[in-house]
């Protein structure tokens, strides 16, 4: 099939943009790779220390064999990384019978934002991304390992984990899941008690019951959300084995993966004829491919702001006019919450990721000829992976969606486009997801409630004060002002004003979960209000009207651009919860619209 002409226009201007630093990148790796396994170059006492706890030290110090380096963000915190817990042990034996050695190299942090949701430790989540970054660096730093295996799933993990993947392009790289955690309470009726709970209608027992249903078990939380987005991305870009991003933790079929993930993770390094660097993997037609796979699934906001950042790593550069010129060519072909009632086991049963790449792949609307960790190219994975025994076989995936009410055909889907709209106007720069946003709802001139935290809109709501259309703006919420927290537990409070017939809507240079959807939200504004940015300016009765099917935002206020910006003021926001230990990232953090990155 002919690539689709917005693929490839898109995918020319990426590269063209990317000239100049993606050539420095590509130069770069390959002088890392050129002298081949560096421990070969290792003093003696260098080498003693590497290997000195290791059972395999005499493999290590007398042969070629490649060096598997772990990295991972195991802990018990997050349902999602629980079951990484036993991957070590499990990928050290199935190295040993790969022929290989393996350490762990290192690990890195990992919060929960369902932890941390309307909580000061919200205001370290985004910047734990550039920390995750930081940190596997400091365990490939070691520079003994021959391919490197990452252990992550969730919100900022992944994106973490790539951005040092990339730096360390040079060295192959698998990244390993560990699946969802089976389907408990349906989220439709979870996000009702939450309604309930904001109106007052039940009480806090009810609401625990509900979210102790909905969370109940090892494995990623079942919405799609950022942390489900972030495994859809690494199967479309080639960083795991076909099929594998969401069977259940702890079952047969999960740790038959791992051990296929290491045997190629043996296979792909330098020392033998598969080389396969992380930093080829990771090029322009990945990172399209990416998106498309963000569109077609209706996935996270958060990969808007996390891709930019993962593709400067590999000196891709990446701009929010690509994820609008692609979501305007990619048909929206799944339905999973918050953009409909299945979650990702129901996704998954309905012929899942295979069959929706070879759709998409049968549409022109990815790449095909991308390097990937299987060895060929992004056909493998519209394979499907089966038990033969102990060991994996992969077999032809479904070719016909089996729920058509959660995944369709792209010749036939829920929409003709993805749903993600860039919004420009004299407020700055900005993204809109309207895929689960009714029509009717897409469009909205009201005036103004400005607010400097999550709290402050609350306690207007519990004291009656939105009686008519609202547009509330929550200012001060970028990357500089407070690192970038989520604003998702404002999604039960506008979604109560819009189911009383109001018009509502959120603008903010802040983010939104990636469960968020209904209300329509224009986020990733940037410059940023902390940085003198347009939403300074604003002042409370002010008009604004958000566009989100002709992509403009605006304040319609006369003297608008003539206003001085109302100073930032940090307030509390600056100290409590390691807050205090933030500041350096805070002040030199870039814009939304590039990333929002510290290190890259």
């Amino acid at each position: 099939m002919t690539l689709h002409a917005s693929i490839d226009r898109v995918t020319d201007r990426i590269r063209e943009r990317s000239r100049d630093s993606r050539g420095a990148y590509l130069a770069k790796i390959a002088r890392a790779a050129q002298d081949g396994p560096a421990r070969a170059h290792l003093s003696c006492g260098n080498q003693a220390h590497a290997y000195a706890a290791m059972d395999d030290k005499a493999d290590m110090a007398e042969t070629r064999k490649p060096n598997i380096g772990i990295v991972t963000a195991y802990n018990d915190m997050l349902s999602a990384h629980q079951p990484y817990e036993r991957y070590p042990d499990l990928i050290r034996a199935a190295g040993r019978a790969a022929g290989a050695t393996v350490q762990v190299a290192g690990g890195v942090p990992a919060m929960c934002d369902g932890v941390t949701q309307g909580r000061p430790g919200m205001e370290l989540s985004l910047f734990s991304r550039d920390v995750i970054a930081l940190s596997a660096g400091v365990a490939l730093s070691h520079d003994c390992f021959d391919s490197a295996m990452y252990l992550g799933v969730c919100d900022k993990i992944v994106p973490g984990l790539i951005m040092a993947a990339a730096t360390f392009g040079h060295i192959p790289a698998v990244f390993v899941p560990a699946g969802p955690m089976p389907s408990g309470l349906p989220n439709d009726e979870k996000s009702k008690v939450r309604q309930q709970f904001a109106t007052g209608e039940v009480g806090r027992d009810a609401l625990m019951a509900a979210e102790m249903a909905s969370y109940h078990s090892a494995g990623t939380c079942t919405f799609y959300g950022t942390a489900n987005t972030n495994q859809m991305l690494m199967e479309f870009m080639g960083l795991h084995l076909p099929g594998s991003s969401f069977v259940n933790p702890n079952t047969p079929l999960r740790e038959a993966l791992t051990v296929a993930a290491v045997q190629r993770a043996a296979a792909i390094t330098n020392l033998g004829n598969e080389y396969t660097p992380a930093g080829h993997v990771l090029d322009e037609r990945a990172f399209v491919n990416g998106i498309v796979g963000l569109m077609a699934t209706g996935g996270s906001t958060n990969l808007v702001l996390h891709l930019p950042a993962m593709a400067r790593a590999a000196g891709v550069l990446l701009d929010i006019e690509d994820f609008h010129d692609l979501s305007e060519a990619v048909p929206l072909m799944a339905r999973v919450y918050p953009n409909g009632l299945a979650d990702v086991n129901h996704f998954h049963a309905a012929g899942g990721l295979g069959y929706m790449l070879g759709q998409l792949l049968d549409a022109g609307l990815l790449h095909p000829d991308v390097k990937t960790i299987t060895g060929g190219g992004l056909d493998s994975y519209v394979r499907e992976p089966k038990l033969d025994g102990d060991a994996i076989r992969w077999e032809d995936g479904a070719r016909a969606t089996l729920n058509d009410r959660i995944l369709r055909p792209a010749g036939d889907p829920f929409a003709a486009t993805g749903g993600l709209k860039q919004l420009q106007g004299n407020l700055g720069r900005g993204v809109i997801k309207v895929s689960a946003v009714a029509p009717e709802r897409r469009v909205i001139e009201a005036p103004v409630r400005i607010f400097h935290d999550q709290e402050s809109v609350k306690t207007a709501f519990r004291a009656g004060e939105f009686t008519g259309d609202t547009i509330v703006v929550v200012r001060f919420q970028g990357p500089r002002a407070n690192g970038m927290p989520e604003l998702h537990s404002l999604t039960p409070t506008l979604a109560v004003l819009q189911d009383r017939g109001l018009k509502v809507a959120l603008v903010t240079d802040g983010r939104m979960s990636g469960a968020s959807g209904k209300v329509p939200a224009a986020i990733h504004i940037a410059p940023e209000a902390a940085s003198g940015g347009p939403l300074a300016r604003l002042r409370d009765g002010d008009l604004l009207r958000l566009d989100a099917e002709t992509g403009r935002l605006e304040c319609l206020a006369p003297d608008f651009d003539d206003r001085d910006p109302v100073p930032f003021d940090g307030g509390d926001s600056q100290e409590g919860l390691g807050r205090e230990l933030f500041a350096a990232f805070r002040a030199v953090a870039g814009p939304a619209t590039e990333g929002a990155g510290v290190v890259v």
